[in-house]
């Protein structure tokens, strides 16, 4: 049992795609548990809103794209639908105890052992407290998760209205956090795809994210980031706008679900340990710059730095690796993505998709090149939308029609900015490499590269279409997944209670007796990473990319021998699978 404190959950539901978590906070957190929402899609959180408002008897008007700032406008009617909704369903769940208690039994059960909320009412239960003085401390203690929000950074296109180009503030990532400031959330935005200094900029302009007379803030900020100088770089660039991080959000580049980063070899485990060691150093570090820019503000100041937490997620699948983490390196939270896919009370799959997800084996994820930002995609071999893709390949018109638009980033061919999953796009590059004479495998190659690209805007939404029964005659049935590599050792679809006791240790829903641990497991993605980009150097050398490998490898090689220390009179096992990995790691790197 841990000896860190936690109020109510010790994990968080990261964001998943653009619609597999878009609903997730109507389902889970009247439970306590916090979870994430993609900003990405106004259009699907439209449809959502009319879908649930339908369902819950709340008034609905539609906002259409003919009016101004509509982008901004959904956002912030969804979430207010979505803050609404949860309330409710959560008054619902303390109101239980009038009835059968069943909802607020779930809530309870479905905590951690060590959880203060759990222990507090089984001690109510031993000293025999009355129905009335349950309830009484139920209104008082118990807690609703967060509905925090996503923003990728980098997916800020430009915009227009009636044919004029619009301002800055209403570029995509610029409407997103409008919407989000705009609305009636407690809650956190969460900031990933790297910096965006004009963006970050733009937080200045709300209120909500400066603290209030007694030091509270009503809106927070978590950074999505790699490692600790990102961390202390991005974190004191908004501490100069009068803007505070409330949480360090350290994923794992390789060994997570969606876009994978590499991050030049290092290793999650070295990275926690640094934000472990400098955690209070960052903080104040952070806190003198802070309290210097709100002062030239005018705003409230602080008497005490605001609280920092430091949570982690990407890769991690078993209660040991939860309760180590958390342990070990002092974490405020465990971020569970891929394996929470396969719970339906949480996460919003398509029927066909679930099915490919137990099924899925190791040899069936994989690092894939479909994403039209450039950035390696974690997929599912098989997924419905890569099937759509190739069927108009067949037909002799690869790409998509581009409904939505929102990875406009390339200029090639254009003037104006197109998207390189987009038909437009992929006509013009599969002429443009027939007109270069390239020899024909060459040529087969580089077609076939263009042509892998798919409308992820569109693919990563359509479940949310699907399982709720609405109109997908735009978008087309086709659905894009992105697994981490962990969903190879789950196999079946799960109810709520069920994930929550394999995350607390009370029952074990990973089938695979050799799956590795998630430590081994991300050193091994990176060398095949690291045996890549020696390859490439190979094929193409040049002195960047040298620079690279020297950091991956010195990286990779103070990894492993901090694992070394890290698991000595521990786990045989791992020592050996770290010799294995050293052998391989001299292998590439003698090559």
């Amino acid at each position: 049992m841990t000896n860190k404190k936690f109020e109510g959950h010790s994990f968080h539901i990261p964001v998943m795609g653009i619609g597999f978590t878009i609903d997730s906070p109507i389902k889970v957190a009247a439970y306590g548990m916090t979870s994430t929402v993609s900003l990405v899609d106004d259009v699907l959180l439209e449809k959502m809103r009319a879908f649930y408002s339908e369902k819950f008897s709340i008034p609905y008007e539609s906002i259409t794209n003919k009016m101004e700032d509509s982008r901004a406008k959904r956002i912030t009617a969804y979430l207010n639908m979505v803050d609404h909704i949860v309330r409710e369903k959560f008054d619902q769940l303390k109101q239980s105890l009038n009835e059968t208690g069943e909802e607020f039994e779930k809530y309870i059960n479905m905590l951690p052992d060590y959880a203060e909320i759990k222990k507090q009412f089984n001690e109510f239960i031993d000293n025999n407290k009355t129905i009335d003085e349950i309830k009484q401390w139920a209104n008082q203690h118990l807690q609703m998760g967060g509905i925090d929000v996503n923003i990728m950074t980098k997916l800020d296109k430009e915009n227009s209205f009636n044919k004029e180009k619009l301002p800055v503030m209403y570029n995509d990532a610029h409407a997103a956090l409008r919407g989000f400031a705009n609305s009636n959330l407690h809650s956190s935005i969460v900031l990933s795809a790297g910096m965006n200094p004009r963006l970050y900029s733009y937080f200045e302009q709300f209120d909500c994210f400066f603290p209030d007379e007694n030091g509270q803030l009503n809106k927070m900020v978590i950074l999505k980031i790699s490692d600790y100088r990102s961390a202390l770089i991005q974190g004191k660039f908004l501490a100069k706008k009068g803007i505070w991080i409330s949480e360090y959000r350290v994923e794992s580049g390789l060994n997570c679900g969606g876009h994978a980063f590499g991050s030049e070899g290092s290793l999650m485990g070295p990275i926690l340990e640094e934000f472990l060691d400098k955690k209070q150093e960052l903080i104040n570090d952070i806190h003198t710059v802070y309290i210097a820019a709100l002062k030239e503000k005018g705003k409230s100041v602080p008497s005490k730095p605001l609280q920092v937490k430091i949570t982690a997620q990407g890769g991690v699948g078993t209660s040991e690796e939860h309760q180590f983490l958390i342990d070990k390196y002092k974490l405020d939270s465990i971020g569970w993505g891929t394996p929470f896919l396969l719970v339906p009370e949480a996460t919003t799959v398509d029927n066909d998709t679930l099915d490919l997800l137990c099924k899925a084996k190791e040899k069936d994820l994989y690092l894939s090149n479909i994403s039209p930002l450039g950035v390696p995609f974690n997929s599912l071999r098989g997924n419905t939308k890569d099937s759509e893709r190739l069927e108009w390949i067949d037909k002799g018109r690869p790409g998509s029609s581009c409904p939505r638009e929102f990875a406009k980033l390339n200029n090639e061919f254009t003037d104006e900015v197109i998207c390189t999953a987009s038909r437009q796009y992929q006509n013009l590059k599969l002429k443009s490499l027939k007109e270069q004479g390239l020899d024909s495998i060459l040529l087969e190659t580089e077609n076939d590269l263009a042509m892998q690209k798919t409308c992820l805007c569109v693919g990563l939404g359509t479940s949310a279409l699907l399982v709720n029964g609405l109109d997908t005659r735009i978008e087309g049935p086709g659905v894009s997944v992105c697994p981490g590599p962990n969903m190879a050792y789950y196999s079946k679809v799960v109810s709520l209670e069920t994930m929550c006791k394999h995350i607390y240790g009370k029952e074990n829903l990973v089938d695979d007796p050799n799956r590795p641990h998630m430590f081994i497991k991300e050193l091994e993605l990176n060398l095949s990473y690291y045996q890549k980009t020696v390859m490439a150097y190979l094929a193409k050398p040049s002195d960047a990319v040298k620079k690279q490998i020297n950091t991956m490898s010195k990286n990779i090689e103070n990894g492993i021998q901090y694992y070394r220390d890290l698991f000595a009179n521990q786990s045989e096992l791992i020592l050996k699978q770290l010799d294995d990995k050293w052998i391989e790691f001299i292998a590439i790197k003698s090559i």
